[in-house]
Protein backbone atom coordinates (compact mmCIF):
# COMPACT_ATOMS: atom_id res chain seq x y z
CA UNK A 1 0.00 0.00 0.00
CA UNK A 2 2.82 2.40 0.90
CA UNK A 3 4.61 1.60 -2.38
CA UNK A 4 1.44 2.36 -4.32
CA UNK A 5 1.08 5.77 -2.62
CA UNK A 6 4.79 6.49 -3.14
CA UNK A 7 4.52 5.64 -6.87
CA UNK A 8 1.47 7.90 -7.28
CA UNK A 9 3.22 10.78 -5.52
CA UNK A 10 6.30 10.32 -7.73
CA UNK A 11 4.11 10.33 -10.82
CA UNK A 12 2.36 13.49 -9.61
CA UNK A 13 5.68 15.24 -8.92
CA UNK A 14 7.08 14.18 -12.31
CA UNK A 15 3.94 15.42 -14.11
CA UNK A 16 4.02 18.71 -12.18
CA UNK A 17 7.71 19.29 -13.02
CA UNK A 18 7.14 18.47 -16.68
CA UNK A 19 4.18 20.88 -16.81
CA UNK A 20 6.24 23.59 -15.06
CA UNK A 21 9.10 23.19 -17.54
CA UNK A 22 6.67 23.42 -20.44
CA UNK A 23 5.21 26.64 -19.07
CA UNK A 24 8.68 28.06 -18.35
CA UNK A 25 9.86 27.13 -21.85
CA UNK A 26 6.97 28.94 -23.48
CA UNK A 27 7.53 31.99 -21.27
CA UNK A 28 10.98 32.52 -22.82
CA UNK A 29 9.82 32.10 -26.39
CA UNK A 30 10.14 35.74 -27.41
CA UNK A 31 12.13 38.82 -26.48
CA UNK A 32 11.39 42.53 -26.70
CA UNK A 33 14.06 44.49 -28.57
CA UNK A 34 14.80 47.87 -27.05
CA UNK A 35 12.86 49.99 -26.30
CA UNK A 36 14.81 52.95 -27.63
CA UNK A 37 13.57 56.33 -26.40
CA UNK A 38 14.55 59.67 -27.98
CA UNK A 39 13.32 63.23 -27.71
CA UNK A 40 12.78 64.66 -31.19
CA UNK A 41 11.18 68.03 -31.96
CA UNK A 42 9.97 68.24 -28.36
CA UNK A 43 8.25 64.83 -28.47
CA UNK A 44 9.06 61.47 -26.91
CA UNK A 45 9.63 58.98 -29.74
CA UNK A 46 9.84 55.24 -29.00
CA UNK A 47 11.07 52.45 -31.27
CA UNK A 48 10.96 48.78 -30.39
CA UNK A 49 10.65 45.33 -31.85
CA UNK A 50 10.12 41.69 -31.05
CA UNK A 51 12.30 38.65 -31.61
CA UNK A 52 10.32 35.43 -31.90
CA UNK A 53 11.29 31.87 -31.17
CA UNK A 54 12.14 29.91 -34.37
CA UNK A 55 9.15 27.63 -33.65
CA UNK A 56 6.76 30.59 -33.83
CA UNK A 57 8.34 31.75 -37.09
CA UNK A 58 7.90 28.27 -38.58
CA UNK A 59 4.23 28.27 -37.52
CA UNK A 60 3.69 31.59 -39.31
CA UNK A 61 5.43 30.32 -42.44
CA UNK A 62 3.20 27.22 -42.44
CA UNK A 63 0.08 29.39 -42.45
CA UNK A 64 -0.86 29.78 -38.78
CA UNK A 65 -2.12 33.38 -38.36
CA UNK A 66 -0.74 35.41 -35.46
CA UNK A 67 -1.99 38.51 -33.70
CA UNK A 68 0.63 40.41 -31.73
CA UNK A 69 -0.29 43.33 -29.48
CA UNK A 70 2.35 45.90 -28.54
CA UNK A 71 1.47 47.95 -25.44
CA UNK A 72 3.69 51.04 -25.24
CA UNK A 73 3.25 52.83 -21.91
CA UNK A 74 4.96 55.85 -20.34
CA UNK A 75 5.44 55.74 -16.57
CA UNK A 76 6.75 58.28 -14.09
CA UNK A 77 9.16 56.72 -11.62
CA UNK A 78 8.85 57.45 -7.92
CA UNK A 79 11.31 56.51 -5.15
CA UNK A 80 8.99 55.64 -2.26
CA UNK A 81 5.76 55.20 -4.19
CA UNK A 82 4.55 52.89 -6.98
CA UNK A 83 5.38 54.04 -10.51
CA UNK A 84 2.64 56.17 -12.05
CA UNK A 85 1.10 55.37 -15.42
CA UNK A 86 1.06 58.56 -17.51
CA UNK A 87 -0.18 57.48 -20.94
CA UNK A 88 0.05 54.65 -23.41
CA UNK A 89 -0.90 53.33 -26.79
CA UNK A 90 -1.53 49.92 -28.32
CA UNK A 91 -0.46 48.67 -31.74
CA UNK A 92 -1.93 45.39 -33.02
CA UNK A 93 -0.13 43.58 -35.81
CA UNK A 94 -1.74 40.63 -37.60
CA UNK A 95 0.27 38.22 -39.75
CA UNK A 96 -1.29 35.89 -42.33
CA UNK A 97 0.90 33.75 -44.58
CA UNK A 98 -0.77 31.49 -47.10
CA UNK A 99 1.96 29.38 -48.71
CA UNK A 100 -0.52 27.69 -51.09
CA UNK A 101 -1.89 30.93 -52.58
CA UNK A 102 1.46 32.68 -52.10
CA UNK A 103 -0.27 35.53 -50.20
CA UNK A 104 1.39 37.35 -47.33
CA UNK A 105 -0.86 39.93 -45.67
CA UNK A 106 -0.14 42.07 -42.62
CA UNK A 107 -2.36 44.56 -40.83
CA UNK A 108 -1.44 47.22 -38.33
CA UNK A 109 -4.05 48.81 -36.09
CA UNK A 110 -3.44 51.67 -33.67
CA UNK A 111 -5.77 54.31 -32.18
CA UNK A 112 -4.95 56.74 -35.02
CA UNK A 113 -3.98 54.50 -37.91
CA UNK A 114 -5.18 51.38 -39.77
CA UNK A 115 -3.07 49.82 -42.50
CA UNK A 116 -3.15 46.63 -44.53
CA UNK A 117 -0.12 45.62 -46.56
CA UNK A 118 0.73 42.79 -48.95
CA UNK A 119 4.24 41.37 -49.10
CA UNK A 120 6.24 39.31 -51.60
CA UNK A 121 7.53 36.87 -48.97
CA UNK A 122 6.70 35.65 -45.51
CA UNK A 123 10.12 36.83 -44.25
CA UNK A 124 9.41 40.44 -45.27
CA UNK A 125 5.98 40.25 -43.59
CA UNK A 126 7.52 38.95 -40.35
CA UNK A 127 10.25 41.61 -40.42
CA UNK A 128 7.67 44.39 -40.90
CA UNK A 129 5.23 43.06 -38.29
CA UNK A 130 7.82 42.62 -35.54
CA UNK A 131 9.36 46.09 -35.91
CA UNK A 132 7.82 49.27 -34.51
CA UNK A 133 10.08 52.00 -35.96
CA UNK A 134 8.60 55.15 -34.39
CA UNK A 135 5.76 55.87 -32.01
CA UNK A 136 5.29 59.50 -31.01
CA UNK A 137 4.00 59.29 -27.43
CA UNK A 138 3.64 62.84 -26.15
CA UNK A 139 5.08 66.33 -26.09
CA UNK A 140 7.63 66.82 -23.30
CA UNK A 141 6.01 70.13 -22.30
CA UNK A 142 2.95 68.18 -21.12
CA UNK A 143 4.99 66.21 -18.56
CA UNK A 144 5.76 67.19 -14.98
CA UNK A 145 9.44 67.29 -14.01
CA UNK A 146 10.74 63.94 -12.83
CA UNK A 147 12.11 60.54 -13.87
CA UNK A 148 10.28 58.59 -16.58
CA UNK A 149 10.58 55.27 -18.38
CA UNK A 150 8.80 53.46 -21.20
CA UNK A 151 7.34 50.00 -20.55
CA UNK A 152 6.81 47.69 -23.54
CA UNK A 153 4.61 44.62 -23.34
CA UNK A 154 4.24 42.32 -26.35
CA UNK A 155 1.56 39.68 -26.29
CA UNK A 156 0.53 37.04 -28.82
CA UNK A 157 -3.10 35.97 -28.65
CA UNK A 158 -4.20 32.47 -29.57
CA UNK A 159 -7.94 33.05 -29.56
CA UNK A 160 -10.59 35.40 -28.26
CA UNK A 161 -13.28 33.84 -26.14
CA UNK A 162 -16.48 35.63 -25.14
CA UNK A 163 -16.29 36.81 -21.49
CA UNK A 164 -18.93 34.36 -20.26
CA UNK A 165 -17.23 31.38 -21.92
CA UNK A 166 -13.89 32.60 -20.59
CA UNK A 167 -15.23 32.42 -17.03
CA UNK A 168 -16.49 28.87 -17.53
CA UNK A 169 -13.42 27.59 -19.36
CA UNK A 170 -10.75 29.41 -17.36
CA UNK A 171 -8.22 26.65 -18.12
CA UNK A 172 -8.25 27.40 -21.89
CA UNK A 173 -5.32 29.66 -22.77
CA UNK A 174 -6.06 32.80 -24.74
CA UNK A 175 -2.49 34.13 -24.73
CA UNK A 176 0.41 32.29 -26.36
CA UNK A 177 3.15 34.39 -24.76
CA UNK A 178 3.67 37.71 -23.01
CA UNK A 179 7.05 39.45 -22.77
CA UNK A 180 7.86 42.80 -21.19
CA UNK A 181 10.80 45.20 -21.11
CA UNK A 182 11.49 48.65 -19.63
CA UNK A 183 13.64 51.40 -21.10
CA UNK A 184 16.33 53.05 -19.00
CA UNK A 185 15.00 55.89 -16.84
CA UNK A 186 15.33 59.36 -18.29
CA UNK A 187 14.82 62.76 -16.61
CA UNK A 188 12.44 65.47 -17.65
CA UNK A 189 13.57 68.77 -16.11
CA UNK A 190 12.11 72.06 -17.21
CA UNK A 191 13.11 75.56 -16.21
CA UNK A 192 11.04 78.62 -17.06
Amino acid sequence: MADHILNKSRLFIFTFLLFSLTIAGSAFSAQVLGPNVKVREGNIVVSTGLQLNPNHIEEIKKGVPKEINFYIDLFQSWDNWPDEFVLGTTITRTLKCDPVKNEFIGTSLSPTHHEERRFKSCESLISWALTIPEVWLTNINELAPGEYFVHIKAESRLRRLPPFINLLFFFVREVEFTVEEDSPHFPMNFKD
